[in-house]
């Protein structure tokens, strides 16, 4: 097992659309770092400015915690992409190239075959979410320091202290590799319905943006189906920076992603272990 792992993984580092994750992270992170490190009081006073007209706010500088909130909100939303842009070939990829029939001529069952695929790709996974964490946290920590974290939302504006803030982000960045998780099993799951490398791509990207728009309708029939989609608890990570924290929503939502992965990935190696490979 730990050699198809080890072959899955290579397959990975050698495909240049690999790559694309890490670069777009590295660019989009440096860019935001770069504008807030010109205007970022600026933007905090922006943020507050409601606020000033009944408080009187004092001590609230701009600092690296802030703005590595700041980038997870922005970033983590096109994470889905780049993880699919991987994991949605890892089947129908071989099929579409021809070598999945060589791959099955080995001694070795299709469940482990996609059980190798699939802990390749959360390998792959766990190494963009650790490449954010160190560029977006660790590095705007070391531009702009240490500091409280401000985080304004639509009713309330709640402030974490310096102290308070490593566990929070170690853990957000934990969830948001859970939430990561459920779209690589999505993917893997179209990948062996589909013929191509391509359609698993738009079909998972597809049915994450169908499932955002429901969740931003305040509408009754849609406010009974938001509780089922993984899309709605893809963003408990943001719960972690909450006062106080919210436990037993964090842990449903964690339950409702994991129940999400295991039933992607059962019904893949059902489908996978009946497929007939004709090419």
């Amino acid at each position: 097992m730990l050699e198809l792992i080890k072959i899955e993984s290579f397959k990975i580092a050698t495909k240049p659309r690999s790559y694309i994750g890490f670069a777009a992270i590295f660019a989009i992170v440096v860019l935001i770092q770069l504008a807030l490190y010109a205007d970022g009081q600026a933007y905090l006073d922006f943020l507050i400015q409601s606020l000033n007209q009944s408080f009187q706010i004092e001590g609230m500088d701009f600092n690296g915690n802030l703005v590595g909130f700041i980038i997870l909100q922005t970033l983590i939303i096109q994470m889905p992409l780049l993880v699919a842009l991987v994991s949605g070939d890892a089947i129908s990829g071989e099929i579409a190239g021809g070598t999945i029939r060589s791959l099955l001529t080995k001694p070795v069952s299709r469940s482990r075959i996609v059980w190798a695929k699939f802990i390749a790709a959360e390998g792959y996974t766990f190494l963009l979410i650790l490449w954010l964490g160190i560029l977006a946290w660790v590095g705007s920590l070391l531009i702009f320091g240490a500091g409280d974290l401000v985080v304004l939302k639509s009713d309330a504006l709640v402030i974490v202290r310096d102290a308070d803030t490593a566990w929070r982000f170690l853990s957000a960045f934990a969830l948001a590799f859970l939430s990561l998780s459920v779209v690589v099993a999505l993917s893997f799951l179209l990948s062996a319905f589909a013929e191509n490398s391509i359609a698993p791509i738009i079909i998972t990207m597809s049915i994450i943006l169908l499932f955002t728009i429901i969740g931003t309708f305040d509408i009754p029939i849609f406010n009974t189906i938001k509780p089922f989609l993984f899309t709605t608890h893809m963003i408990i990570w943001r719960n972690l920076f909450d006062r106080p924290l919210p436990v037993e929503q964090i842990v449903q939502s964690v339950s409702i992603l994991m129940l999400h992965i295991a039933a992607f990935l059962t019904i893949t190696l059902v489908y996978f272990n009946k497929k007939d490979i004709t090419q």
